[in-house]
């Protein structure tokens, strides 16, 4: 069994594993991951956790003209099925929020309507003991929902 490299806390045993600030730090290195992914497929990173009051955004991209917006989620699990769970977990209530909190941001930037958006979903399985997570890239995962529809 390889070894754990040391700055990867343990995560609580049974219920514990529902703890606010393991869920934080493990979003977080999902994020970095991902984001070292999106590099690696060459996207520009243009931010990470762009929030407002009422939502947030996970990564903003550019590849070649469109703005990606990407939502990442993440699971301890190396189970196939359980990262394709993991996928369909961003169900229609959340791909409204991410595109209502898309088209705020664009709009505070004076960008609605003047550039091209498509919404991707990451999702990253770190199995246990891996240095490494295993990602799955969906481009395209949703369209816009809600009054503005923008995407590509």
């Amino acid at each position: 069994m390889p070894a754990e490299p040391e700055d990867v806390p343990k995560p609580p045993e049974g219920d514990f594993a529902r703890w606010r600030w393991w869920k934080r730090w493990f979003g977080r290195r999902s994020e970095r991951a991902a984001a070292r992914f999106l590099r690696s497929l060459r996207y520009r990173l243009l931010a990470a956790n762009v929030s407002d009051r009422d939502g947030e955004l996970d990564l903003l991209a550019v590849d070649g003209d469109t703005l990606v917006v990407v939502e990442v989620r993440s699971t301890s699990s190396p189970r196939p099925e359980a990262i394709e769970e993991t996928a369909r977990s961003v169900d229609a209530r959340k791909q409204k929020k991410i595109t209502d909190a898309t088209a705020r941001f664009l709009n505070r930037r004076g960008l609605l309507g003047k550039v091209a958006v498509r919404y991707d979903v990451l999702v990253i399985a770190w199995p246990e003991g891996a240095r490494e997570p295993t990602v799955r890239h969906i481009p395209h995962a949703f369209e816009s929902a809600g009054r503005f529809q923008f995407h590509t």
